[in-house]
């Protein structure tokens, strides 16, 4: 059964624990919160804020809604800002009946949608900036969602009568007096959520919770470069093995060009290819090879390709486990011949 969140206004320090609880609930593997429906850690880690509160609903074709919560800010440095006080109200119309209330994670993706929750006074959700529903499950950059260009994202778990909450034209006020009694100090929400106050001791909770994302995220962004590398190590040992004879290239191929007439005819770009090589005779029809694998020219004179490139043939011998000697995009070079196929 889902817990139930007090909406009610209270002081600062209850605000930042509520948050904690919900972060939590949000983000935590559960038998009936699966990891496809959670918050990514990666969501988290990479926002410019984010505000969590508990709203309640209510009404008979005309519906109120209320609640409180806390907003924070991604400081320049990379940690959390102070918590800042913040409230929602809003009515809506519609048949609707009944009571719910909701806990809601908005994430802020933007600078300047952090700066709007800022400047204090009243805020309307879709009004002020783009909102949509926030990606959910483990993948870590192959979302989707990831690339929308949403200012925020929501999310929200309700316990009710209502199918659901909608947050479009809801207010979000910022709490001053809360605030004051909290720092014991007259403060607006842009320097709270600006650095100007240090991160109080009373809502740690809130803050180990939300570090450890930016931990995850890492852990999870190094294990994904691991298994990359590792892909690679595999794939470059399934390489076939080039071959070891390499033919020694000619002291005066620097001055030619491989469109040069006196180059096809008089010169070639490996002397030693003429005892065992076959000339191919490209008058008719040029002899071309796709390419199996990608090589990466190790010497002066070596053809690079990728894997799918047509390489045509100039010179080559009856062995596929020897040095070939062939043209692509305008470069001449040799290249081994196992690393392609005949067509």
């Amino acid at each position: 059964i889902l817990s139930v969140n007090n909406p009610i206004p209270s002081n600062l320090k209850s605000e930042a624990k509520k948050a904690a609880k919900i972060l939590r609930e949000f983000t935590e593997i559960t038998s009936r919160n699966g990891p496809d429906k959670i918050i990514p850690a990666h969501v988290i880690a990479k926002a410019k804020g984010l505000a969590v509160l508990s709203v309640i609903k209510a009404g008979f074709l005309v519906t109120a809604r209320g609640g409180s919560g806390i907003v924070l800010a991604r400081l320049p440095d990379g940690k959390w800002s102070a918590p800042s006080a913040i409230a929602i109200a809003g009515l809506g119309g519609g048949f609707e009946i009944g009571v719910e209330v909701s806990d809601l994670v908005i994430i802020l993706n933007y600078d300047r949608a952090v700066e709007a929750f800022a400047k204090g006074g009243n805020l309307t959700l879709g009004g002020n900036f783009t909102v949509a529903v926030g990606p959910l499950g483990r993948n870590l950059e192959g979302n989707v969602a990831l690339r929308s260009s949403a200012a925020v994202f929501t999310y929200c778990k309700s316990r009710g009568l209502f199918a659901g909450i909608s947050l479009e034209g809801s207010c979000l006020i910022e709490r001053k007096e809360t605030n004051r009694k909290f720092y014991c100090q007259d403060i607006r929400a842009y320097d709270i959520l600006f650095g100007d106050i240090p991160r109080p001791a009373q809502a740690e909770d809130l803050y180990e919770i939300l570090d450890s994302f930016t931990e995850k995220y890492e852990s999870e962004g190094q294990r994904i470069n691991s298994r990359k590398a590792a892909r690679e190590q595999r794939k470059a040992k399934e390489l076939p093995p080039k071959p070891s004879s390499r033919p020694q290239q000619s002291s005066g191929v620097g001055q030619l060009t491989s469109g040069s007439q006196s180059y096809r005819n008089e010169y070639k770009l490996y002397p030693e290819l003429s005892g065992y090589h076959e000339r191919v005779d490209s008058s008719n029809r040029p002899v071309e090879v796709t390419a199996l694998y990608s090589f990466d020219g190790q010497q002066p004179g070596d053809l690079s390709f990728q894997a799918g490139d047509r390489i045509t043939v100039i010179s080559k011998s009856d062995s596929h486990f020897d040095w070939w000697e062939g043209t692509l995009r305008g470069q001449t070079g040799i290249f081994p011949a196992n690393y392609v196929s005949m067509d």
